[in-house]
């Protein structure tokens, strides 16, 4: 007879939408030489990580820039192809896939359901193509509708994100970052996909757009149980729209939580410094600056052992030769720190 640990176990496996396992993403550096370029060495942008994601769920992917998790968000898309790792999703169509190995041809028919909302709405748009065209593309493209069929189903999604389909008619010029920015939304879901990446979607806009943006997203997450992995540096949006958050430093996961238990109980030196950075909505909220010393590391040359012991207030020696393994210290809690149990760390 099974266990109830195990059966939970499955249970679990079973609802994850993507798995993400030791996945790598390494940029060769080359030097000119006189007659040819010479490899050199490799920027580690992502360093051995792992997550998942379950259907219908929401999971931020924060840290510093540079951090690599817009790399992280790229791969998992197949914008690039991974050094190593894999990259095991749920199709709809194909059922369970590793996207690290599918060619770019195969990745065709998966792309159908994994999208992308981009950063910069100004750059993600093609000026020369009306609302009608950028909408209703990938459902051209796929083949899914065409002619006053398509046309419905751009009005409607038009409608979908707070955008008057008589729009539909103008480019994009017309339009400000938040209008845009809806439009994104809207192409990213005319196709009813499984897994939208949401690349720091509301970095570029206003801060009175960005929480109408937030909403938005956070409504059409709840109406179609969309599931997000949301890339951000901005804590409180993660703490409004995520379920679960996981924290990057130099290519590596260091932290992985539910979010309420990261921002009550964090148990990473750097998830301490990254949450006490963070503006607070009350002035009369006192909390206690965690000062960072010295550069965040190289990633083409990153330190031994521990990446962020050159800035932690707590290495030891064993931080600065042994690699702390990310492990789980409490139910759906992950920590890569030797010491995260004894630490009483609070921002």
């Amino acid at each position: 007879m099974t266990s109830p640990q195990v059966q939970t176990e499955k249970k679990t496996q079973a609802t994850n939408l993507l798995e993400v396992k030791k996945l790598k993403m390494h940029f060769p550096i080359y030097k000119q030489g006189i007659f040819q370029k010479r490899l050199v060495n490799h920027v580690k942008a992502v360093d051995d990580i792992s997550f998942d994601i379950k259907r219908a769920e929401v999971l931020g992917l924060v840290g510093e820039s540079g951090c690599g998790k817009t790399t992280t968000g790229r791969a998992v898309i197949r914008a690039y192809d991974p050094t190593a790792g894999e990259i095991l999703f749920k199709d709809a169509d194909k059922g369970n896939v590793d996207l690290a190995k599918l060619s770019r041809e195969e990745m065709r028919d998966v792309w159908k359901n994994i999208q992308m909302i981009f950063q910069d709405p100004y750059s993600s748009l093609n000026p020369r193509m009306t609302l009608e065209q950028i909408v209703g593309e990938p459902l051209k493209n796929y083949g899914v509708l065409d002619g006053s069929a398509l046309r419905d189903r751009v009005a409607e999604l038009l409608r979908l994100v707070g955008l008057r389909p008589e729009y539909m008619s103008r480019y994009p010029h017309a339009f400000s970052g938040g209008q845009r920015q809806r439009i994104g939304i809207a192409r990213a879901l005319s196709l009813n996909p499984q897994l939208i990446v949401c690349d720091e979607p509301v970095s570029a806009l206003d801060v009175s757009v960005q929480a109408q943006v937030l909403n938005l997203l956070k409504d059409l997450q709840g109406q179609f149980q969309l599931t997000y992995l949301f890339i951000s540096h901005d804590l409180s949006v993660v703490r409004h729209l995520c379920d679960r958050v996981a924290v990057m430093y130099v290519g590596k996961i260091v932290e992985i939580a539910n979010t309420e238990d990261l921002f009550e109980d964090i148990k990473h030196p750097y998830t301490e410094a990254l949450l006490s950075s963070a503006p607070k909505p009350d002035p009369r909220a006192r909390t206690k600056h965690v000062a960072l010393q010295g550069e965040v590391a190289d990633a083409a040359n990153p330190p031994s052992g521990c990446y962020f012991h050159p800035r932690c207030r707590y290495a030891t020696d064993k931080c600065k030769t042994d690699a702390p393994p990310l492990r789980e210290i409490s139910p759906n809690h992950w920590v890569s720190c030797h010491y995260s149990e004894e630490l009483s760390l609070g921002a």
